[in-house]
């Protein structure tokens, strides 16, 4: 009995050991709508996982229509996207194989978002990375 009672203390110190243990908090958002309340709701989770978890690795992947998001003139939210990409707290990474069926160029983009060659191989690379994945719908 007692062998019984010590192996059940030893499984549970070791399982609170390992459950315990800080793991990093990467999440990529795969945007694709032009939606506002989509792109509001993205923005919105954007600050409450970094008011929560403030060394969050975070990157919002656009293309198709989402691309409205970081064009200067059509974002709803402009505002939020400059302040999080110029705080380096959140990576805007808008498809350059989608900026050219849209006819929408480099100079557009609202300030600090990047761009990256393909979207779809960009959010493939961040889970291969152990980022979280996240489809944003309306």
């Amino acid at each position: 009995m007692k062998s019984v009672l010590f192996f059940f203390c030893l499984m549970l110190s070791l399982s609170n050991q390992l459950f315990s243990q800080s793991q990093p908090y990467n999440i990529v958002f795969d945007l694709t709508t032009s939606d506002t309340a989509a792109h509001q709701r993205v923005i919105r989770w954007s600050n409450l996982i970094l008011e929560s978890h403030p060394d969050a690795k975070i990157e919002i992947v656009f293309y198709g229509k989402a691309l409205d998001m970081v064009v200067t003139g059509k974002s709803s939210v402009s505002t939020d996207v400059i302040k999080l990409a110029t705080e380096k707290k959140v990576t805007f990474a808008a498809c350059e194989h989608a900026m050219k069926v849209f006819n929408i160029n480099k100079s557009q983009l609202l300030n600090g978002v990047t761009t990256v060659p393909d979207a779809l191989y960009e959010l493939v690379i961040k889970q291969a990375e152990g980022y979280g994945y996240i489809k944003v719908t309306n």
